[in-house]
């Protein structure tokens, strides 16, 4: 009959209890699998500082324009925002474009509504031209995700008229996707362009304010009321609305827009003085694909989103969408980053599939037993499992550094539960005992030092999770996963590796010093070099 120790009271509870250390390491497997659907995959950690980009369209005015009188009330604006480090701008003609950059572990949703927040104080000093066009507050990096076109191959289209496609049928489709920050589209559609003529101009005692003020007013649809609304007469019969007037579609509608009129009775339009055409919205932007008609666009990935699952989407949509655009248009990609973000994760996947089956094939060679070989094997995706549960709970991504210290802990996790084992199968061999007598006693010997053990390789990485800038940013997730499997691996050698011990090992397999063999080789097998973490048959 054994006695447990305080030291082996937690083991001893699982080797007479195996069914719950087992659905334990079960709830712990599949709480990985589920973190690893919802975990984003990168190349590589997002070192990249929170960037919320605020732009402004104010068609028609010069770059010294838009500086005095949109980017600079912008930027008076952006004051005493949390952890704002520092802010760019830039004003061309037309258009204005502010930048403003966080410090790292900012909240990036939290940033965007201060600075939501903070425009809408000074939205009435801005020009009214800025306002009706809108000032768009965005939060996406820098690069772009995907750069694609919609190109004519018969050349039936000009670049303009798929310009017009694009952002009559396509932007706003591809802006409303999961993790799409935003869209840059490299031209533009149709507009009424409405060209005055100096001179004219200057004959009828015109400015452009009058015009301008001219279209806003006969440019309307106005709503007048309805004939035999309620209350209804008797006997009538006849309910309808009128619309006194509509929208103008047309350059002809546009043309005998009245801008003047005189004492005499005659009348000054909008032909007398200007060249009305459907034109491009903005001109300056043409893009082409091998030399044919084209227009682009450019994904930016929203922070934080799955870079991966996140073109797959706009791949989709844009398949779907290739049905609804008209006869020979098809969508081409220019530039895309995906593929190599999977290639890489891909390379270090198989990598860690080698040094699994490696490991398993080293323990196999020394200890020449199914079973002392199968215990270490069972924690190793219980471990690899409960490292991604831990990723998923931190926010983290799957990325080449994770996957890489993923690789590394394979060589250390196998450890502990090889000094389980090694110990239990020398207590058996020597004592003459059962497997689960075995199993506790060698529990209490040893927990100590498997708990040592993990301090110990936690002690050596776990620095690096607090290093600041950039650089603790690239190192942290790679510190925390090899600390996190590291915990998970005693935890498993002190819970589940007893409980299998007790239920799966049989007297009469003498293989302690080949299992001490098989832990030093096989954390060889995937570069590993360390101190010793078990014990030769001889030192006991």
């Amino acid at each position: 009959m054994s006695t447990s120790s305080p030291r082996n009271a937690i083991a001893s509870f699982f080797i007479v209890r195996p069914v719950f250390a087992i659905v334990l390491a079960i709830a712990t497997f599949l709480a990985g699998l589920m973190g690893i659907y919802t975990l984003s995959i990168s190349q590589y950690p997002d070192i990249a500082p929170v960037t919320i980009r605020i732009s402004a369209t104010y068609s028609g005015a010069t770059a010294s324009a838009v500086e005095n009188s949109v980017t600079k009330k912008i930027e008076g604006a952006m004051t005493g925002l949390d952890g704002l480090l520092y802010m760019e701008s830039s004003s061309s003609t037309g258009s204005a474009s502010l930048s403003l950059t966080f410090a790292n572990g900012t909240d990036p949703e939290l940033a965007q509504v201060e600075v939501q927040n903070k425009l809408s104080t000074i939205e009435s000093q801005l020009p009214d031209a800025v306002l009706d066009r809108g000032v768009r507050v965005s939060r996406s990096p820098s690069g772009m995700m995907m750069i694609g076109n919609i190109v004519s191959r018969d050349g039936r289209y000009t670049a303009a008229e798929l310009s017009d496609i694009m952002s009559s049928q396509i932007e706003e489709r591809i802006e409303r996707l999961d993790g799409v920050g935003s869209l840059q589209s490299f031209g533009s559609g149709y507009a009424m362009r409405v060209w005055l003529d100096p001179s004219a101009m200057q004959q009828y005692q015109l400015v452009p304010s009058d015009v301008n003020a001219a279209i806003r007013a006969q440019n309307v649809q106005i709503a007048a009321g309805s004939i035999g609304a309620s209350p209804v007469v008797t006997g009538q019969q006849l309910k309808a609305s009128i619309v006194a007037r509509v929208q103008l579609t047309s350059a002809e509608e546009f043309e005998r827009i009245v801008l003047k009129t005189g004492t005499d009775g005659s009348v000054v339009r909008l032909a007398d003085v200007a060249r009305i055409e459907i034109g491009l919205e903005k001109y300056g932007q043409n893009s082409s694909f091998n030399g044919m008609p084209s227009a682009g666009f450019g994904v930016q990935l929203a922070s934080g989103a799955n870079a991966i699952s996140t073109a797959s989407l706009v791949r989709a949509e844009l398949d779907n969408l290739g049905d609804s655009l008209p006869e020979g248009i098809e969508i081409a990609y220019s530039y895309e980053t995906t593929p190599f973000v999977v290639l890489s994760i891909e390379k270090v996947v198989e990598t860690l599939i080698e040094a699994v089956i490696l490991v398993f094939l080293v323990l196999l060679l020394f200890l020449q037993n199914l079973r002392a070989t199968l215990i270490p094997m069972i924690a190793v995706p219980v471990v690899l499992m409960g490292t991604f549960g831990v990723l998923a709970a931190l926010g983290y991504s799957i990325n080449m550094l994770t996957m890489f210290a993923m690789v590394l802990a394979i060589g250390l996790l196998v450890d502990d539960a090889i000094v389980v084992v090694e110990n239990v199968e020398r207590i058996m061999r020597d004592e003459k005992l059962s497997a689960r007598e075995a199993t506790e006693k060698s529990m209490g010997e040893i927990t100590g030092a498997l708990i040592g053990i993990a301090l110990v390789l936690t002690a050596v990485f776990i620095p690096m999770a607090f290093f600041s800038g950039s650089v603790g940013v690239i190192y942290r997730q790679f510190s925390v996963t090899i600390a996190s499997a590291m915990i998970l691996s005693v935890l498993v050698a002190i819970i589940l590796t007893p409980a299998l011990c007790a239920i799966m090992l049989k007297p009469g397999h003498d293989s302690s010093l080949a299992l001490w063999l098989a832990g030093s080789v096989g954390s060889i097998a995937v570069f590993r070099a360390s101190p010793a973490a078990m014990s030769p048959p001889w030192a006991g």
